[in-house]
């Protein structure tokens, strides 16, 4: 059977459609691999593959939300590496795989159908990667494919894109090359009639730009769906029948009878007097509602459980209703930001630490200085790499009155993280400037909403405190949204119950000048670009009012770093001078090292980092770098270590790693006929550099010409000016005289300074 027959009878048609984005091409590719998933597609820009597949399970009943999972795993085979741990193969996943599952999961789990409870996986697996072309937005396009072609219902298709800025202009999918130099990082996910998501980070970009960037993203938003929208009708499956749950009528009889009951409870200002008014009035309402029920008692537990689900969406739609009138729970105003108090330095040994509280979400942020040993190695499909800014965001049970077990981060705390670190990075030094690791740990010790932007907040001033010099301070406010047809509001720093109710949870972070990082979730059909504007600018008016409170407490760094901190300096040398620094087999550097007590690392292009606690410690290795890298000078007096004592003198090493000829005859001013007497290898001497041969370029130095020649003394042979010497026999001053006819022609008794100093 030849290969065509063979295709047919398995079945394997393959199916091929192109989206030309910017002139980046995005293949999507069906029918071939991975047929007997519900859906599947391979995905490919440039030699960067993604596969993608969608399936789903039985229905689940009963549960309360919708079990969706989506995993994204890259694979190392597809850069041509092996993994590098110890059981090389891929473990378990990383928090750059974590972040993109969440990038993959957040703007398609809104476009299930309401009620939907089947399980539902999603996986992306990178299989080929050419180091250019990005795999995130691959992994997004390639999933929305394929819940589009299968069975499953979805209201997509979901299309992505990926907007850089290099010198000003806008970059549709740049490639890893151009994001290196990209002022702006933007993702955007959404439908063909509104945007659903947005990840960014950006280089203190205005409000303005910012819209202006989303636009030209929903713009190629719109050609991504028109592509998957094409491939469903080429290779789509029929959708599976689904209806979506009538509301419980009991939902309108609570409302009828206890609307303003609800009102009254939910308009309580502190968070756990609120929780507990509205959960003493949900069972009240439950209990005198399920004693009405006819039946026996398992009937009426039954019912029970459908009247109190039915309380809980009553109390939504409530709160829903009071936002739109203008009335938020904790008695604020829509666009009114929570009481703030800062306190700085709270931990004495911490190099930097803030607590910043805003309402009732508190952090507690620490910053930790360290040096390049402290760096994080990223193992992942592109070439190793170290980090040396690392922010590691931690939410407690306790923070929320709640009882845990406690694990591993979880994919919220991966996820607020990052998108906390984003909003520092753009205002962090350059290495060159302060070479420093920084790590940042965000502890949430209070939280009522908004604990990432308390993170951004007390993360730059923890920062400023231990000494790091931010361009400019940063500051993270969380906006929501409530729509109900044409009615909308914005609303700026959210409390949780907002943010769980709501439509919108946007995070904005940035300085006084622009934007730094952006998030955005939809949980509705998505929102429009004039909206999206509206917010931004409430967003940048809280953010000024928050960052006038950060400047009160801390408005640039402090001059002077912990005492706690590390001490670090950088040398720069000459790169041809780096392997007497190393030495052979790293001998020098480790020799530095144990004898100065300082930690040194250098780099390819010649700039040598030392850090040590004291300062005294970074001064003595830098004394060696100094020496090590000086060039020989002719007529400079050095201090030098004999190495080895021949008949004819001593090798001497006058600067770490080069060494000279000390002859004989530049001893002394006295004639030495054997030096063995007079010194030993490891003494160190005061020599002159007295020449540097041209030819061989050796160096020949003196130790006589730093000795007062004595009056009336004996010369060396050949030693010098005057080489007549005293007469035989006569004695020499300050000891020892003259033998008559000895065999070494030596002194007798004390040799006086003649010896260098002994270790």
């Amino acid at each position: 059977m030849d290969r065509e027959a063979s295709l047919q009878a398995l079945n394997m048609r393959r199916h091929t459609i192109e989206i030309d984005l910017g002139g980046k091409i995005i293949s999507i590719e069906t029918g071939y691999l991975a047929k007997q998933a519900a859906g599947s597609v391979i995905v490919r820009s440039g030699e960067t593959m993604v596969l993608s597949t969608a399936c789903d399970g039985d229905p689940r009943p009963g549960l309360d939300f919708f079990p969706l999972t989506v995993d994204y795993r890259e694979k190392h085979y597809a850069a041509g590496r092996i993994p590098g741990n110890f059981f090389k193969r891929e473990a378990r996943m990383s928090d750059h795989e974590t972040l993109i599952s969440r990038l993959t999961d957040r703007p398609i789990r809104p476009l299930f159908p309401n009620g939907y409870k089947r399980d539902t996986n999603c996986q992306s697996l990178v299989l080929s990667f050419d180091q250019e072309n990005e795999s995130d937005v691959l992994s997004m396009i390639g999933v929305s494919s394929a819940l589009t072609i299968s069975q499953i219902p979805f209201n997509g298709p979901l299309g992505a894109v990926r907007i850089g800025m290099v010198e000003g202009a806008f970059v549709i999918m740049p490639t890893a090359s151009q994001r290196a130099g990209s002022a702006l990082d933007l993702v955007v996910a959404g439908t063909a009639d509104a945007i659903m998501m947005v990840e960014c980070g950006a280089h203190q970009i205005p409000e303005a730009k910012m819209v202006e960037a989303l636009e030209l993203a929903h713009s190629m938003i719109k050609k991504v769906c028109a592509g998957i929208s094409e491939l469903r009708a080429k290779a789509g499956k029929p959708k599976n029948a689904y209806t979506e749950p009538t509301p419980s009528p009991w939902i309108e009889k609570i409302l009828s009878a206890h609307r303003n009951d609800i009102r009254g409870a939910l308009l309580t200002t502190n968070k756990h007097e609120r929780s507990a008014k509205v959960k003493a009035m949900r069972d009240a309402t439950v209990a005198a509602l399920a004693a009405t029920l006819p039946g026996e008692q398992a009937e009426k537990d039954k019912g029970a459980l459908e009247i109190k689900s039915a309380f809980g969406e009553a109390k939504d739609a409530v709160f829903r209703d009071l936002i739109l009138e203008g009335k938020r729970v904790d008695t604020r105003d829509l666009k009114t930001v929570r009481p703030i108090v800062i306190d700085l330095d709270v931990l004495p040994r911490a190099h930097g630490s803030a607590i910043f509280t805003r309402g009732e979400t508190q952090g507690l942020l620490v910053c930790t200085l360290g040096t390049s040993e402290d760096e994080q190695l990223i193992d992942g499909l592109k070439p190793k790499f170290n980090e040396r800014f690392l922010l590691h965001y931690n939410f407690p049970g306790f923070s929320v009155g709640e009882v845990e077990k406690r694990g591993g981060p979880g994919r919220r705390e991966i996820g607020h993280g990052a998108l906390a670190r984003r909003a520092l990075l753009a205002v962090l030094p350059p290495q060159d400037e302060f070479p420093y690791v920084i790590r940042l740990v965000g502890e949430i010790t209070e939280s009522n909403g908004s604990s990432s932007m308390a993170t951004v907040c007390g993360g730059s001033m923890a920062m400023m405190a231990a000494g790091v010099p931010l361009k400019a301070p940063v500051a993270g406010i969380a906006m929501g949204l409530v729509m109900e047809g044409k009615r909308y509001a914005i609303l700026t720093d959210i409390l949780g119950d907002e943010d769980h109710y709501g439509d919108m949870d946007f995070k904005v972070c940035g300085t006084d000048k622009g934007i730094t990082a952006l998030q955005m979730d939809i949980k509705i059909g998505g929102i429009s670009a004039q909206l999206m504007s509206e917010a931004l600018e409430q967003a940048r008016q809280g953010r000024l009012h928050i960052l006038e409170k950060m400047n009160a407490a801390i408005s640039t760094h402090r001059d002077q770093l912990s005492k706690y901190a590390p001490q670090i300096i950088q040398v720069q040398i000459d790169p041809e001078l780096i392997g007497k620094i190393i030495g052979k087999g790293g001998e020098t550097i480790r020799r530095i090292q144990e004898e100065t007590g300082a930690k040194i690392n250098v780099d390819d292009d010649g700039i040598i980092t030392i850090a040590s606690p004291d300062m005294a410690s970074i001064e003595k290795a830098k004394g060696w770098i100094s020496d090590l890298t000086e060039a020989p000078e002719p007529g400079k007096t050095y201090t030098a270590t004999i190495k080895a004592i021949k008949d004819f003198g001593a090798f001497v090493e006058f600067i770490p790693g080069t060494e000279g000829l000390v002859h004989i005859s530049e001893w002394d001013w006295m004639h030495v006929a054997n030096l063995s007497s007079v010194a030993r290898e490891g003494d160190q001497v005061q020599v002159k550099l007295i020449e540097i041969d041209q030819r061989t370029g050796k160096f020949r130095l003196s130790r006589k010409a730093l000795i007062a020649e004595p009056v009336g003394a004996a010369r060396s042979a050949g030693g010098g000016e005057g080489d007549a010497g005293a007469p035989r026999g006569e004695r020499r001053e300050g000891g020892g005289e003259r033998r008559e006819g000895g065999r070494d022609g030596g002194f007798r008794g004390d040799r006086g300074g003649d010896r260098g100093p002994r270790r």
